[in-house]
């Protein structure tokens, strides 16, 4: 029991006369950008964990060279 392309076509039909086509414009605009933005972020933390990540290693292997004998 599924929608076939025609009860989809009359819901879609709907819906623009309800909100009207500008208003559906805009929620796809806004609702895309937010999703470029989810995107963005979730590839920005993933890059920003690996580049902690590589830090924190480099920093074990080093000795501080600030100690005095």
């Amino acid at each position: 029991m599924g929608f076939g392309w025609q009860e989809l076509l009359i819901i879609l039909v709907i819906v623009a006369l309800i909100f009207g086509t500008k208003k559906l414009r805009n929620i796809g605009s806004d609702i895309g950008g937010a999703v470029k933005g989810f995107k963005d972020s979730v590839s920005t933390d993933t890059e920003d964990s690996a580049d902690t990540d590589s830090v924190e290693k480099s920093e074990e292997h080093t000795e501080p060279s600030d100690q005095k004998d």
